[in-house]
């Protein structure tokens, strides 16, 4: 894969004065039915909005806010399956279209810096890129376990983390240097979403 062709070569996205500017959760899957068939995918996604909520939940901030980070979350892979090559440009482009709140735009052109060329510098954006690969390999390995997430502890991933063949698809780089980024330290992280991912796909 050619990843100059991701690269945004800008550091700017949308406008300030569409600030707080959202869609409803019914308008967010109407666009990732429309783009994605990949029930896996639609879940990564689901599961990651998810935690981005609770994040910001944790945080105190506002509903406002917390739907704000869930869309972020939400839609950071939207154009993954339809346009791989130029990912995640296209939903960057759509959500620009649409004039959403910049900071929704930007943590989504930033969950993956040495991709896309565009450095996480809010809380919103570090944290998106935070939480993407390790929900990944976290929810990988509940699907192993005849038990699911239940019983899961933070020593058994960090076995999985050191095991590069599981999950290889997960960049282990990527998930040491977003944790350092958002300075929490990874048993902290992985914590945090071994309590809440549980229930990531029994809310909306």
């Amino acid at each position: 894969m050619n990843f100059d062709q991701m690269k945004f070569n800008r550091d700017t996205f949308g406008s300030p004065e569409n600030h707080g500017v959202v869609i409803s959760p019914q308008e967010a899957y109407e666009l990732l039915r429309e783009w994605v068939t990949n029930e896996k995918l639609i879940a990564h996604m689901q599961q990651v909005g998810h935690l981005m909520r609770r994040y910001a939940a944790s945080r105190e901030y506002d509903v406002a806010d917390q739907h704000r980070w869930y869309l972020a979350g939400l839609l950071h892979d939207a154009d993954w399956e339809k346009w791989p090559n130029t990912h995640c440009n296209k939903i960057v482009e759509e959500l620009e279209k649409r004039k959403l709140d910049p900071e929704i735009i930007r943590a989504i052109a930033s969950h993956g810096p040495k991709y896309f060329g565009v450095e996480p510098v809010s809380e919103m954006d570090k944290m998106l890129y935070a939480f993407d690969e390790l929900s990944g390999l976290i929810h990988a390995y509940s699907l192993m376990r005849p038990e699911g997430y239940l019983g899961m502890e933070v020593k058994g991933v960090r076995k999985r983390l050191k095991d590069k063949t599981f999950a290889a698809q997960v960049s282990r780089e990527d998930i040491a240097d977003a944790a350092l980024r958002a300075e929490i330290e990874l048993d902290e992280l992985i914590k945090f979403v071994l309590i809440h991912q549980i229930d990531a796909n029994s809310v909306e």
